[in-house]
């Protein structure tokens, strides 16, 4: 499949004749930041209120948003976003599981979802601490559609 057509154009993949399946996809990201800013989330005590609460609220809206925001992505219909936070001395590890039944998957948004989580905590909590950044956003597992299943080996 391409996203430009024979005269070299840009165009939205036509899925039409594709199966329904069902399709999963989990992404992950980590949110580094210093010690005292994992403190101050593992302890609700951000200015602007509870970080997971409203980074977990982004990346749902984040998900369902994605065809707005990437091009060439097909507008689908999700039947599930699940987010996942863990939290660690030196940072927030994020991740997103994407569910549907369609005729493509579910990787952008999952994909997607997490960056939404990892800007929303950036955002709520860099009045004191400028210097997080937002590292390793990947597809961890894909399945469904003729590809089938697909795992990330040992990173």
């Amino acid at each position: 499949l391409t996203h430009f057509d024979e005269s070299g154009r840009a165009h939205m993949v036509d899925v039409g004749e594709k199966e329904i399946t069902s399709r999963r996809a989990v992404a992950t990201g980590f949110v580094r930041m210093h010690s005292e800013t994992v403190t101050l989330i593992r302890e609700g005590r951000a200015a602007k209120g509870d970080v997971l609460a409203v980074a977990q609220v982004a990346a749902i809206m984040a998900a369902k948003k994605t065809p707005d925001l990437i091009p060439m992505c097909h507008p689908l219909m999700l039947t599930k976003v699940k987010i996942a936070f863990a939290i660690e001395e030196h940072g927030i590890g994020i991740e997103a599981t994407v569910e549907t039944r369609g005729q493509t998957g579910v990787e952008m948004e999952a994909l997607t979802a997490v960056s939404g989580a990892a800007l929303t905590i950036y955002d709520m909590v860099k009045a004191v601490d400028r210097g997080m950044t937002i590292e390793g956003i990947g597809l961890q597992e894909k399945e469904g559609g003729k590809s089938g299943h697909w795992v990330r080996e040992g990173d």
